[in-house]
């Protein structure tokens, strides 16, 4: 493929489960990123070890280690249940239906590159859809994740991702699986665009390159450039959706996006920025290659 539309005799149902195994391989692999991304978006300034004013999250390493120092190592994969099942739903999805979606922007009977433009509507489109139904799986995942920032000797809010689903729809109904709805599909179809779109585009330039073929080092570097737009694009939404996520006190988007501004400055809607490249970069890579693998066997290449 010189881009994602499968170019062997690969059925949607084997393109979806290629994805779907492929992007919960990728979670698995990079969820202490993710944890310590969440963790340090969620932080605020007034969040401090001491008087001193030094922030209890400080970096990547440092989070991870913080974590681990106190909470414990599988504190780090808080939310595999739901990350796994939102990878599922929302992995597989996004990736099968961009296809048969950008064959429909340009016409089935269309010859020659498809045009960028193109590529970066289609994966909105499908970001956008795969979200809608996955935005349940990604709420329980952040609630789990954020749970080790509550102060020592306060309860714990659920006992486990079934426990948080019944709890959340208990406590705060069945809407409630749709918190930061606006943001999360915000996000999610400006990445899933600015990720398949990118790397789309990314490995048809570099398969154009002399000497260059489709093989891992072409899917390495199509798949660490598509994480790094994502971020440069995405950090300011994901920073939202984390925080509209993970604290309840926000009356709504723009509400959230207003006061983190006032209270903390742009440079807030970074904040994670490295964590989250590294979470990202990791991701892509690892469920780009995976994936390609795995389309490979279904298509009798490997």
């Amino acid at each position: 493929m010189a881009d994602l539309k499968p170019q062997m005799d690969i059925s949607f149902a084997e393109i979806f489960l290629c994805s779907a195994l492929a992007a919960c391989f990728a979670e698995f692999c990079t969820l202490p990123l993710d944890t310590a991304k969440v963790r340090l978006q969620l932080q605020k300034k007034a969040v401090t070890v001491d008087a001193v004013g030094i922030p209890k999250y400080r970096g990547l390493l440092g989070t991870i280690a913080t974590i681990a120092r106190e909470e414990g190592l599988p504190a780090l994969w808080k939310g595999i249940v739901p990350g796994l099942q939102r990878q599922c739903i929302y992995g597989g999805l996004r990736i099968s239906l961009y296809g048969p979606v950008k064959t429909y922007l340009v016409g089935g009977e269309f010859i020659g590159d498809i045009p960028l433009y193109h590529k970066i509507l289609a994966a909105f489109l499908t970001g956008a859809i795969a979200i809608l139904v996955a935005n349940p799986t990604d709420l329980v995942k952040v609630r789990l994740q954020a749970e080790g920032k509550l102060p020592a000797g306060v309860p714990r809010r659920y006992a486990g991702a079934l426990d948080a689903y019944f709890t959340i729809v208990k406590q705060e109904g069945l809407g409630a699986l749709w918190t930061g709805l606006g943001p999360n599909v915000a996000r999610n179809a400006i990445i899933n665009a600015a990720e398949l779109a990118s790397y789309d585009q990314v490995k048809q330039m570099i398969l154009k390159i002399p000497g260059f073929m489709d093989n891992v080092l072409t899917h390495l570097l199509a798949g660490l450039g598509a994480g790094f737009f994502a971020v440069c694009i995405g950090s300011p939404v994901d920073v939202v959706k984390s925080r509209m996520m993970g604290d309840s006190t926000y009356k709504n988007t723009l509400d959230c996006f207003i006061k983190t501004l006032k209270s903390e400055g742009f440079l807030a809607f970074y904040k994670g920025f490295f964590p989250n490249f590294g979470r990202l970069g990791a991701w892509n890579v690892i469920m780009f290659l995976t994936f390609e693998k795995a389309k490979n066997f279904f298509g009798g290449e490997a």
